[in-house]
């Protein structure tokens, strides 16, 4: 395993020894496509890092060695472009090979990308170009995503398709000297997904790397041999946490599937049983898709290790999951600032719906409104304590924003803007976004805790839990839910629904309105969008009361001239 030259000893006797002893080390200059990938091409150039396969059919292997020689080629042809180092690329390279390929080459280069899903329109393209300085695009053709890049870029921008890069490829020298970079320089820019502002710019330095030591080797629990999948498009900073730096360094090799458009549940089930996959990465709502389908017609016996992320685990998908694999998920908690910081780690039993308890080198703080610690059982907003420095992984800044950096790092402190409480043992348990807390009547009440509540009833497929005004309360719960097949949207279910929240959690949480729809608004990650529908909601208030007005006007007025009261 890679990762032991970066820390002190790999195998711990308990979860303090980790804490204790568990930090990465950090070496001067580090740069993972130099000393990492072209180390593991010298001395295990046959070892397979990736193996890639498409919805086609394809399939492909690369060993280290292919890859190290690869990204230097890459490199190469980069540089014929006039692409050099400190310059920005944006990539809308879908799980496309290549796209492992190229960050290689960009980190070697000094060049930073800034990776991107292949589901924006010209006007989020527009938006990138523009706050991020781009001069090049490389992208693959995959019948949509060229027309909106060429209405959002223009005749200044450099498009390279992948097309272009591997009929040139063979072409350029397949070694290169060394391009110096330092480890605060910036390595990568993500662009958050924006669900209360406009999409800021993430920076990670050379380090960013090593943090994910701790998300694949003491979450994920990768080992030599391991072949892993997490199942992120490489635009989302979840590749870069479940496809690349800490799988490597662990000695997995990383499992690829490129595919268009849905991922049928049958399908990612056929995928898992074929390619005897040994460790699982996906989001809560993968594995409700996956618990649904009848798992005993696929061979899933090679899974070992499975873990969730993106959003918190309703504890009924942890049991069912459970039963039918005898796998225990284990959830992680991060942000695309962060590599994961919170986690169910081996030498704890995972609680059902728990993010578990901070990595080794974060210390995790739960903070009031006036940035004081609270107690046990209270809720408080996440944040990461500064005093001994940053932690390995963390974010340098929001790129060319030093308002929102100064506003993130303040106080000693990192603020995450995700609020959470701890339990007497010590267990982190998510509660939401600060903006999607629901403070109604002076209760705080989460919105996860009661979707978790209404997901056990049968008649639940999904639910989204918001807060609406209310005259009396200040905020009023409401739950927007999607109907499983054969129940109807009766008076008679939404009293059963709310006597259901009543019996299981402090009644004053349950939804005093329920709406039913056909599909919950998400975003292109797969996370609800909660926002939308407070925004839609305020809407129909604003509409609702300008029609009171005008009705209680015209009343008034009538009854002027009648002379009635």
């Amino acid at each position: 395993m890679f990762a032991t030259r970066f820390l002190k000893k790999l195998k711990f006797d308990s979860y303090r020894d980790y804490i204790e002893n568990g930090r990465p080390i950090v070496p001067d200059n580090f740069n993972f496509a130099y000393d990492v990938i072209d180390v593991m091409a010298t001395e295990t150039p046959d070892q397979p890092a990736i193996l890639w396969t498409n919805d086609a059919g394809e399939k492909r292997t690369f060993t280290f060695r292919d890859l190290s020689e690869l990204s230097n080629a890459a490199a190469n042809f980069l540089t014929a472009r006039g692409i050099r180092q400190g310059d920005t690329v944006l990539l809308f390279l879908r799980r496309r090979w290549e796209y492992w390929v190229l960050m290689m080459a960009m980190h070697k280069l000094g060049v930073i990308p800034i990776p991107s899903t292949n589901q924006l329109k010209a006007h989020d393209i527009e938006y990138r170009i523009q706050t991020a300085d781009v001069k090049t695009i490389i992208a693959f053709d995959d019948g949509y995503i060229l027309d909106e890049i060429k209405q959002a870029a223009g005749p200044d921008i450099q498009l390279i398709t992948t097309d272009d890069m591997n009929a040139a490829l063979e072409k350029f020298p397949r070694t290169m000297t060394r391009v110096p970079t330092q480890n605060n320089d910036t390595m990568v820019l993500y662009f958050t997904s924006g669900t209360t502002d406009m999409p800021k710019m993430v920076a990670h330095n050379f380090t960013y790397p090593l943090g994910h030591i701790n998300t694949a080797v003491f979450w994920q629990r990768l080992t030599d041999g391991d072949l892993h999948f997490t199942l992120s498009e490489s635009g989302w900073a979840k590749c870069s946490w479940g496809k690349m730096y800490g799988q490597w360094m662990a000695g997995a090799t990383v499992f690829i599937y490129d595919f268009a458009g849905k991922f049928p549940a049958f399908d990612l089930l056929r995928v898992l049983s074929e390619n005897r996959v040994t460790s699982f990465c996906a989001p809560p709502t993968v594995y409700k898709m996956l618990i649904r389908e009848n798992m005993s017609t696929h061979d899933l016996s090679a899974i070992k290790k499975a873990d969730v992320a993106g959003e918190a685990l309703n504890p009924e998908v942890y049991d069912r999951f459970f039963k039918l694999t005898g796998v225990k998920l284990r959830e992680g908690f991060g942000q695309t600032e962060t590599c994961v910081m919170l986690f169910n780690n081996e030498w704890i039993e995972p609680k059902p719906g728990s993010m578990g308890m901070p990595a080794a080198g974060w210390d995790v703080q739960l903070l009031d409104e006036r940035g004081r610690p609270v107690a046990d059982g209270d809720v408080g907003e996440i944040c990461v304590k500064l005093d001994a420095g940053k932690p390995v992984g963390l974010f340098e800044k929001y790129h060319k924003n030093d308002k929102k950096t100064a506003h993130a790092y303040r106080d000693g402190y990192y603020h995450t803007g995700d609020v959470a409480y701890r339990d007497a043992d010590g267990y982190f348990w998510f509660v939401g976004r600060n903006d999607d807390l629901i403070k109604s009547s002076g209760y705080r009440i989460s919105p996860f805790e009661v979707e978790s509540v209404l997901l056990e009833h049968p008649a639940v497929r999904e639910v989204a839990v918001t807060g609406i005004p209310d005259p009396t309360r200040g905020m009023a719960v409401k739950a927007t839910i999607v109907l499983n097949k054969y129940f109807q949207p009766t008076d008679a279910l939404v009293r059963q629904l709310q006597d259901h929240v009543k019996q299981r959690t402090a009644p004053y949480k349950y939804p005093r309105v329920i709406e039913f729809v056909e599909t919950l608004p998400m975003t292109i990650s797969g996370k609800i969008k909660r926002a939308l529908i407070r925004k839609i909601d305020s809407a129909k208030s604003t509409i609702e009361e300008a029609k009171t007005t005008i009705i209680d006007t015209t009343k008034s007025a009538i009854g002027r001239v009648t002379g009635d009261k």
